[in-house]
């Protein structure tokens, strides 16, 4: 018998605790019939086919979800016609025929975890016993009375979704920018008493000692719009960072950071971004900077885990001249990133491997644990290597066929200096030149892809709106004068915001500029536990509206335990999908009306609000809810399949048909996650937030996904002629190409 057997026989015979019988009492009282089944069974094998014969005739009268269920029936068309219940009825067979199987459960390093939620209830009724916690029992509550029809979803109306949206302020409300010039003032005074007994040195910023208190202060106050001072002064050790916020922070608190401070986790976090924290809770809002805040608090799991994080998505482990685990052969280890077939990822060797502060759930906090990405400014500054090696990502652009699209980051693309980013941008303008004069030579059907988008990554209009300065805006305009030219179509800087407390007077002149100089601004929201709170998202969606950025992409937290506290249920991501996002979806007949917005980045803003007053919705809903998945791709096209004792769903996404992927897919297959909470367990945390949990009563429900087609704003360009099918930079092995064969 192999150890994970051995495992789950003893956890078979672990009795259930008080809480656990109580809830089980309510599922036995409500479902007379299963318990009847389970209490006849004689062992797992007969609960599960009593189990199979109990939900069988739900589906000879929908026939469209057992359709559904067998995978005859798929899409957002087939989809959209599933009820409620038919939910519920899916996810119970998907529970049986998945019945037994294990999993590999990174969240746990790796251990093996088994889901047959039919044994552990037969075990509980029968035996009293299986090991299975309060949470799976409530999940399974829910799920009896979704199937019965008992447990009904009552959607918002917008009134509602405004009530929800009307607590979550935003950095432009007059009240919360009076906060923040006090945060700030105070902030400049600890520096300032900082840079008087020595502690900050600088030889840029300096107080001559015969100033007065005024005259240091007000000379202060004029470096607050300078970048490099809040670089400078970017607090590094938790001491630092509770003085700055007036000694607010718990002892609770301290001690986790001192923790994360001895673990290794870097602690990066600027005098501006530092300013948007409360240091007490003002009274007509109340968790206001609870998203800001859980970005820059690290959390037990992450100081826990820290040392043990792996690679979420596995293509980013990359060996030079070898495939990464999409298939594709890139030339250097940590400059390149690449998944799909049309889009590269660069990561230049430049301050732009490092960032503006450290977000608690960065994507690359594998990369920051390894050391590839840090914040020693100095170092990072480009060495003699730097130029050959961007030659050398430039040729490998240059000679693909399919790549068309160059996403700049990081770290962060903006961290680079003027001078490195001007360097940069021009090297593929003239690639993008190069290789469009090449292709003309070329025939018809050998023809190859173009570079027709550009995109920055950047957190850097949110983090330190000081860098989006107007040398900066000029260099971007004068590369897109040129880049046109080039046959660049696209122009994008892609930021994150993750809440409308982010949203300042400094935001909003920093995006400006960024429109102004004709580049348009998209955001990328993670969808923390903070974000995911009823109408957070979609405030932050009215806000980013309100200054001319549209929304791209809402994002499920990625990674496992280590990013547990700040991980929001794809369930949530689902509900919010269907009951808030809703209320800004554009009719079809528009959607190319926004796309020609970006041939006119100066009238974003204008033309954001015309729309929005002529279609009379509260924001334009232009992002897609997914899960970049640990595999190869961005979905929600899931099912939950099976649950762990402890309540935690185990999703199965099947790949986003909606694009174009590394044919790599065919052979991967379905991934599987579990999920690092139960949904039970979310409710409790938003609960603790102030949260009421009754406002997210249909949660248990949304238990398969479909993911929503990308909106046409964000497809690629057509070209005047059909580029080859043939891709470059590809291996796949042996058995692959016999199946394309």
């Amino acid at each position: 018998m192999t150890k994970s057997k051995q495992k789950f026989k003893r956890l078979d015979k672990i009795s259930i605790s008080v809480k656990s019988h109580r809830i089980l009492e309510k599922i036995i009282q409500e479902n007379g019939d299963v318990n009847k089944l389970l209490l006849e069974a004689n062992d797992k094998e007969e609960a599960l086919e009593n189990m199979r014969n109990y939900i069988l005739p739900y589906f000879d009268k929908r026939p469209l979800a057992l359709a559904y269920f067998n995978g005859e029936k798929n899409g957002n068309s087939a989809f959209n016609q599933l009820s409620w219940c038919d939910y519920g009825a899916i996810r119970l067979m998907d529970y049986i025929k998945n019945a037994g199987r294990v999993f590999e459960d990174l969240n746990l390093r790796g251990e093996l975890v088994g889901s047959n939620p039919i044994k552990y209830l037969w075990l509980a009724i029968k035996f009293g016993t299986g090991g299975a916690n309060e949470h799976f029992f409530y999940d399974m509550l829910m799920l009896f009375r979704q199937i019965k029809g008992t447990y009904k979803r009552a959607l918002p109306d917008l009134k509602q979704l405004e009530s929800w949206m009307n607590r979550h302020p935003s950095g432009l409300d007059t009240e919360i920018m009076k906060i923040r010039k006090h945060n700030r003032d105070r902030i400049i005074k600890v520096i300032i008493r900082k840079i008087e007994s020595g502690e900050f040195r600088s030889s840029r910023f300096f107080l001559d000692e015969k100033w007065t208190d005024e005259q240091k202060f007000m000379k202060a106050i004029s470096w607050w719009d300078d970048m490099n001072f809040h670089l400078k002064f970017a607090i590094r050790s938790p001491k630092i960072l509770n003085e700055m916020l007036n000694f607010s922070l718990s002892s609770r608190t301290m001690e986790l950071l001192e923790q994360a401070k001895e673990a290794g986790i870097p602690f990066f976090v600027n005098p501006y971004y530092l300013s948007l924290l409360n240091v007490s809770e003002p009274t007509f809002a109340i968790g206001s900077d609870l998203a800001i805040r859980d970005y820059i608090i690290y959390s037990k799991e992450l100081i826990k885990e820290f040392g043990h994080i792996v690679a979420w998505e596995k293509e980013d482990i990359v060996e030079p001249g070898k495939p990464n685990a999409a298939g594709w052969v890139l030339p250097t280890a940590h400059n390149l990133h690449r998944r799909y077939p049309e889009v590269a990822i660069m990561i230049p060797d430049t301050v732009g491997r490092a960032c503006g502060g450290l977000c608690v759930s960065c994507q690359r906090m594998f990369d920051f644990q390894s050391g590839h990405l840090n914040f020693n400014l100095d170092k990072l500054r480009p060495k003699e290597t730097w130029p050959q090696k961007l030659q050398k990502l430039m040729d490998y652009f240059e000679e693909d066929t399919q790549l068309r699209d160059i996403l700049i980051t990081g770290g962060d693309a903006l961290m680079s200096s003027d001078t490195s980013l001007k360097t940069i941008l021009n090297a593929v303008c003239d690639m993008a030149s190069r290789k469009r004069k090449s292709n003309q030579n070329l025939p018809e059907d050998k023809k190859i892809a173009e570079i027709t988008r550009v995109r920055l990554g950047t957190r850097l209009p949110v983090f330190l709106p000081q860098r989006i300065t107007n040398e900066l805006a000029e260099i971007l305009h004068e590369f897109k004068v040129k880049g046109q030219k080039a046959g660049i179509r696209q122009f994008v800087i892609q930021t994150h915001f993750e809440s409308a407390m982010e949203v300042t007077p400094e935001v909003k002149t920093a995006v400006e500029r960024i429109l102004h100089a004709g580049w348009i601004v998209t955001n990328q929201l993670v969808f923390t536990a903070a974000a995911s709170r009823r109408g957070h998202t979609a405030k932050l969606r009215k806000v980013l509206n309100d200054i001319g950025v549209l929304t791209y992409y809402t994002f499920t937290v990625k990674g496992y335990k280590e990013n547990s506290h700040n991980f929001a249920t794809n369930e949530r991501a689902l509900q919010e999908q269907y009951e808030e996002k809703v209320f800004g979806l554009v009719d079809e007949k528009y959607r190319q009306q926004i796309c020609n917005f970006a041939q006119n980045a100066e009238q974003m803003q204008t033309n954001i609000d015309a729309l929005r007053q002529e279609t009379n919705l509260p924001f334009l809903a232009t992002d897609r809810n997914v899960l970049n998945l640990p595999g190869v791709g961005k979905s929600l096209t899931f099912r939950t399949i099976g649950l762990t004792r402890h309540g935690r769903r185990i999703l199965e996404f099947d790949h986003d048909h909606n694009r174009k992927h590394s044919p790599i897919i065919a052979e991967l297959g379905r991934v599987v996650i579990i999920e690092s909470k139960s949904v039970h367990e979310f409710l409790e945390q938003l609960s603790d937030m102030g949260e009421q949990p009754e406002e997210y009563h249909s949660i248990f429900g949304y238990s398969l996904g479909e993911t929503e087609p990308l909106q046409p704003i964000y497809t690629y360009p057509e070209y005047d002629y059909q580029p080859t099918e043939i891709m470059t930079n590809l291996e796949l092995n042996e058995t692959f190409v016999d199946m394309r064969d």
